[in-house]
């Protein structure tokens, strides 16, 4: 069987990755890093579309990678309508609610709408996204907020949790759909979902208003005093929103969204960043034991991935507060581009059904 050549691309809050597969084998990757001063002279997430695809276009060309070679670019989805599990291939309307950014602006809205025009170049290629970040399977009661004119909604890493949770239950020879995981995603946003017989029943919503706090995330913000700072006159809606998502977390506390300049800090003595990175592994400790109380206690195993997963304070801290109620299992970094690549190949080799984005 002759080898499938898919290109992957997965737009995070402060990264653009890339990859190249041959079918099964990675024969590329890069991970492109941003800085918060490159990012800040863009108004909205959709405004960087030229900045990120031209940083693409020109690690294809140093590479030397033919791009008439590529049969499918598989990207990572954004924040469109809530929808099941799996993988869609771009169309209009996909195209549409990316760029409106119908549930929110984040940077994974970018990564369709970047393999589109890739494939104009391309003869025969598709371009696709799978287990976008509004993936949902809360139960009902997940959805109830406290007030009706406000719902909970599902927003996480879906695909680095799907990835992670199956490749975990793989390893320990048991089926992912028969088990109950707690996972948890440390990257630029923070997500603590409770996985119950492969579905996600309830997660914080990780973009912009639940949950620990993260690089450049407030997490969750006490409600009154939020009110009161959107009414003081003080600020336009766009800083406080950039105060939530963007300019929150360590941005906030230490000026930096780099969790590993933090750790340095940290481990160097600073009592600032030590003070800050433990508030936030304290405040992913509490979300593992709200997640236990919905999986009710049968918890089969914890599992910390993402990038800050590599920080062994930050995971020591965890499994001190956490490490009672199951195995905690650590895979840092991401699986994301294996995930989006062999979603890729199952579709070029006829093994998985396309949905249709309507």
């Amino acid at each position: 069987m002759s080898k499938k050549i898919i290109l992957t691309i997965n737009p995070g809050s402060t990264s653009t990755k890339i990859a190249l597969y041959s079918s099964n084998d990675v024969v590329f990757l890069k991970n492109i890093k941003h800085t918060s001063e490159e990012l800040d002279k863009f108004e909205k997430i959709c405004d960087q579309y030229e900045f990120r695809k031209d940083i693409i276009v020109k690690e294809l060309i140093f590479a030397h990678i033919d791009i008439n070679t590529i049969q499918a670019i598989v990207a990572r989805g954004g924040l469109v309508k809530p929808i099941p599990s799996g993988v869609y291939e771009v169309n209009e309307r996909l195209k549409e609610d990316l760029k409106a950014g119908i549930q929110g602006q984040h940077a994974s809205n970018l990564g369709g709408l970047i393999a589109d025009d890739l494939i104009k170049q391309i003869p025969g290629a598709k371009a696709y996204i799978a287990d976008p970040v509004v993936v949902d399977e809360l139960d009902p009661i997940a959805r109830i907020s406290g007030h009706p004119n406000f719902q909970r909604f599902s927003i996480f890493h879906a695909l680095n949790q799907k990835a992670i949770a199956r490749m975990h239950a793989l390893a320990i020879g048991k089926i992912y759909e028969e088990m109950n995981l707690i996972v948890v995603h440390l990257g630029g946003g923070v997500s603590v979902g409770a996985h119950k017989n492969g579905r996600v029943i309830d997660v914080n919503q990780a973009l912009d208003g639940e949950g620990p706090f993260s690089p450049e995330r407030s997490g969750t913000l006490p409600a009154g005093d939020l009110v009161k700072l959107c009414f003081s006159g003080q600020y336009k809606e766009k800083e406080i929103l950039k105060m939530i998502t963007g300019k929150g977390g360590f941005v906030a506390y230490l000026g930096t969204n780099s969790a590993y300049e933090v750790e340095q800090k940290a481990n160097a003595g600073e009592a600032d960043a030590i003070m800050i990175q433990e508030a936030m592994a304290y405040q992913v400790s509490k979300e593992i034991g709200a997640m236990c109380a919905v999986l009710e206690g049968k918890v089969d195993a914890i599992l910390l991935t993402g990038g800050i997963a590599y920080n062994k304070t930050f995971v020591n801290y965890v499994k001190s507060k956490v490490g009672h109620i199951a195995t905690v299992g650590v895979y840092p970094g991401e699986d994301e581009m294996r995930s989006l690549a062999m979603n890729g190949l199952r579709v070029l080799e006829g093994d998985t059904e396309l949905r249709v984005y309507e």
